[in-house]
């Protein structure tokens, strides 16, 4: 999925506020060198303030200008879960790499490998990130039996973007439209969900499908 229609669709953000030349001059410096995959993406979002408006932080430049616990990482730091528990980054010798794979981090430590690139990364992150602020949702998670997340998965369309091993979850995304979405998180065959949409008659939509699914929790 193109990026920017992601954005347009799930943020409702027509026009992404991009960073500096400067901003990203720095940031080649400070690491010798930065993934263009990363580059490409702050160029087009890294000021784009809708994207800090969400569940986790993304790590842009003016926040490395800002944060002084960044210094202490051994790699780059795309994403700051909201509570510090753990970060999505680069290692610092995948820096070189055009796009490279991206890590959960806890305690400045890799763990689990959460895409085997920036770009699906950035992709599933974006989806993920916006179910969080979308204008229309129950605005709690459910529990899902296996028998409804069929049920999800025989109507609505599977994104292929997947977030591995984040927060110890693997995280999947649906949609019946660009701009309603469904996130499901398996921890070891215990789902969760939850869901919405950016306007009304798409969260009606969904809820075609959606209606009756899970248990509150």
């Amino acid at each position: 999925m193109e990026l920017r229609t992601l954005v347009r669709d799930l943020y409702g953000v027509d026009q992404p506020q991009g960073c500096t030349d400067e901003e990203i001059a720095a940031m080649k410096e400070r690491f010798g060198a930065i993934p263009a995959a990363v580059e490409d993406f702050w160029r087009t979002f890294g000021r784009t303030k809708e994207l800090n408006q969400c569940q986790d932080d993304w790590m842009f430049p003016e926040q490395y200008s800002k944060w002084k616990w960044l210094e202490e990482y051994d790699g780059l730091v795309l994403l700051n879960e909201n509570q510090g528990c753990c970060q999505a980054c680069v290692r610092r010798e995948d820096l070189t790499l055009p796009d490279p794979p991206v890590y959960e981090f806890v305690n400045d430590e890799a763990q689990e490998q959460i895409s085997p690139s920036v770009s699906q990364f950035l992709e599933a992150a974006l989806l993920y990130e916006s179910v969080f602020q979308l204008e229309c949702s129950p605005e709690e998670f459910f529990e899902l039996p296996e028998e409804d997340l069929e049920v999800i998965q025989a109507k609505l369309a599977k994104h292929p973007a997947v977030l591995k091993s984040w927060m110890e979850f693997e995280v999947t995304f649906y949609s019946s439209r660009p701009d309603n979405l469904v996130v499901v998180m398996d921890l070891e065959d215990q789902y969760q969900m939850l869901y919405g949409a950016s306007g009304r008659e798409s969260y009606d939509a969904l809820l075609d499908v959606m209606e009756g699914l899970g248990e509150p929790i």
